[in-house]
Parts: C-alpha cells; sequence; structure tokens
C-alpha cells in the first residue's frame, strides 16, 4: 500500500529571468514501512524535497499525498495539525528546545494536541533509545549523538505515518553516525516505521530498501535494493 504519493511536484523560487527550478515536476511513491534513501549533491534540491513532503513549504505545483490526505489542499492551521501529528522530522541540527527537557522535549508534539502521553509508548521510545538516565537533562546537557536520539524519539511520539530525516548523521562523528542509523534501522524493521532519509552520504543510502537519486531537480535513478 503506498503511504507517500509524490504526483508532478515543482519548486521554482523567484520569477522572471532570475528564476530558480529547485525541483522539476518530480513523481514517485512510497509503500507503507519502506526504507527510502534520497541522495544528491548540494543544490540538487533534495532538501526542498524532503520540506515539501513534510509540509514544512508549499510547492509551486503538483501534489503530496500522505496516507490519502492531499497535504496541500489543506490550510495553514490544518497543515500545522497534520504535520504535527502525522510526520515526524528529524533534522541534522537537532532543533530542540534549550530550556525544555529531554521528556519535555520528546512529548510537546502530544503536549502541544492537548493530549495525553501514552507512558507505555513513551517509554519503549526511551529505553530504545536509551535515554532513561537522561530525562530531566537540558540539551545543552548531551551530547550531539543524545541530542539527535531525543528529536528521534520527538518524531516518534505520534505515532507518524512517516518519518523525515535530513541529513540525520550530518552533525555527528562516526560512531554516533552508526548508532543512529542502527536506531532508525531498528525502529524501521520492528515497528514498520516509513523511513525516508536525505544524504549525500552513499554508505548510508546502501543502507535503506530504495534509493532514489536527484541531479538538478529532477529523478536521476530510483532504485530498489531490497525487494
Amino acid at each position: 500500500m503506498d503511504i507517500l504519493h509524490v504526483e508532478n511536484l515543482s519548486k521554482v523560487y523567484g520569477s522572471g529571468d532570475t528564476a530558480v527550478k529547485a525541483l522539476d515536476n518530480i513523481s514517485f511513491s512510497i509503500k507503507k514501512g519502506e526504507f527510502t534513501a534520497i541522495i544528491g549533491p548540494s543544490g540538487s534540491g533534495k532538501s526542498t524535497l524532503l520540506h515539501l513532503l513534510g509540509g514544512v513549504d508549499r510547492p509551486t505545483s503538483g501534489k503530496v499525498i500522505v496516507d490519502q490526505t492531499d497535504i496541500y489542499s489543506l490550510d495553514e492551521t490544518q497543515l500545522a495539525i497534520f504535520r504535527r501529528r502525522q510526520i515526524g522530522l528529524i533534522y541534522q541540527f537537532y532543533n530542540l528546545i534549550p530550556i525544555l527537557t529531554v521528556k519535555e522535549n520528546m512529548t510537546l508534539p502530544v503536549l502541544l494536541d492537548q493530549h495525553e502521553v501514552e507512558e507505555k509508548h513513551l517509554q519503549d521510545i526511551i529505553t530504545a533509545l536509551g535515554l532513561q538516565d537522561r530525562l530531566d537533562h537540558l540539551p545543552n546537557q548531551l551530547s550531539g549523538g543524545q541530542q539527535q536520539r531525543v528529536s528521534i524519539g520527538r518524531a516518534l511520539i505520534s505515532h507518524p505515518t512517516v518519518m523525515l530525516a535530513d541529513e540525520p548523521t550530518g552533525n555527528l562523528d562516526s560512531r554516533n553516525s552508526h548508532e543512529i542509523m542502527d536506531l532508525l534501522k531498528m525502529f524501521n524493521k520492528t515497528f514498520n516505521q516509513t523511513l525516508v532519509v536525505i544524504t549525500h552520504d552513499e554508505q548510508i543510502a546502501l543502507q535503506a530498501d530504495r534509493v532514489i537519486a536527484i541531479e538538478d531537480g529532477v529523478i536521476a535513478k530510483d532504485e530498489v535494493l531490497r525487494p
């Protein structure tokens, strides 16, 4: 079953002679539970694509359908709610709130929805991430690898339809990079969590089920590595 469908997606910045086409009529679908890596050099359009998949930016034309919802048919308030509930975003630089503890950062999406935190789900995530003894720490009291674990927990807390990671190991040393990728793959396989990772690192891309290569705003290659 396709959980994410992209149809004729384009993004143009500027207008007239100064217009820059970051994405040019891209189409593809991703199945539930699939781990897809999107690769490409700097300036290829891969980060623009992730922002459009995540509802962070709006396309010039085309559709992004997540679990049968055309996300760009929603108004700004509806889109913000949908993004918070259905899309787990992980960034290279963590984007944690510095005055909140680890536990508060992880549960923030649920609390913003004024919902009760599912304690068993939270504890399962905390245990999987190895953060049991860091829950009352602030972000500046954590290593980079620990901060990225918190951002993964925050992305998972709402049972997202799809998890999107933008260069999730780009700010980490090799040991922490391996650990973060192992965690993402574990959540993908154990919980059937649909995962899309943007990366310029071919070694990370080769761990995925499927690799989509973006060059100059178009799909240059779409290869299934593990059916």
